[in-house]
């Protein structure tokens, strides 16, 4: 499993995508309904074609939630940055490419999304902007799929390509180093205590064993390990975990 994050200007479609690949609405809360707009991360899952899960963490394009998407795409290793053909470039693009780079994710792939309403030659403008623009990036880009989500064009695509990519990225890890975890969620489950979510770096994370938590030092013990639901032994790396904790509660820490 890969974990790939959204990036993109707010009402680009990221969400929408993420619906159309995996059946999943990523926006759970009622005012994200109401707004039409994410405010916090969204979750979802899919098998691609060729058998390879991808995961995907949604996140808000607005200005007003530049903390909280910087939270979601932290520790992954594939950035889906998505661009209305219609807008095209636009400040949250160019802010979150920046945040991309800034935290060091290592590949991306560009979703043109909304394609069904644009002529195909104002396409084939827009994608070649997009090229030129990221010619430079630090980010290593691994083509741009034209899509809709009404008309389905580019949706199998974006999947297989997605898929393709995360095969590289799993070969290419070297699972050196100490397992750490790029918090994203921090709640209290009834019965259960602290849980915390995010996407797993370094090695393996076996449950009854210890971690430090950074900004305070506080150490806890791994009580449980969830990988989309269901309990495991160990988190793999490249994969999003659910961690239930003892020795913290929510107000020790924070994402």
């Amino acid at each position: 499993m890969t974990v790939i994050a959204t990036a993109g200007h707010v009402d680009h479609g990221k969400s929408s995508l993420v619906l159309a690949m995996c059946g999943t609405d990523p926006d759970r809360l009622a005012e994200e309904k109401r707004r039409g707009m994410t405010i916090e991360l969204g979750f979802a899952h899919c098998t691609a074609p060729d058998g390879t899960v991808l995961s995907f963490v949604d996140v808000p394009g607005h200005s007003d939630f530049v903390r909280t998407m910087a939270s979601g795409v932290s520790g992954v290793d594939i950035a889906l940055l998505v661009i209305d053909a219609n807008e095209g470039w636009m400040p949250q693009t160019e802010e979150h490419l920046g945040i991309l780079e800034v935290l060091g994710v290592p590949h991306g792939v560009v979703a043109l999304t909304k394609c069904d309403r644009v002529g195909a030659d104002a396409v084939d403008a827009r994608a070649a902007g997009i090229t030129q623009r990221l010619s430079h990036s630090a980010v290593a880009w691994h083509g741009i799929i034209r899509t809709s989500v009404v008309t389905g064009e580019g949706i199998t695509a974006l999947t297989e390509t997605l898929a393709g990519l995360a095969g590289h990225v799993a070969t290419a890890r070297d699972g050196l180093g100490r397992p750490r975890l790029f918090i994203d969620r921090v709640f209290t489950i009834a019965g259960a205590g602290t849980v915390v979510t995010g996407t797993l770096e370094g090695s393996e994370l076996h449950r009854g064993s210890e971690m430090t938590i950074a900004r305070s030092g506080r150490v806890v013990r791994i009580r449980d390990i969830q990988t989309h639901g269901e309990s495991v032994g160990a988190g793999t790396p490249g994969t999003r975990c659910a961690v239930n904790v003892t020795g913290a509660s929510t107000a020790d820490i924070r994402r």
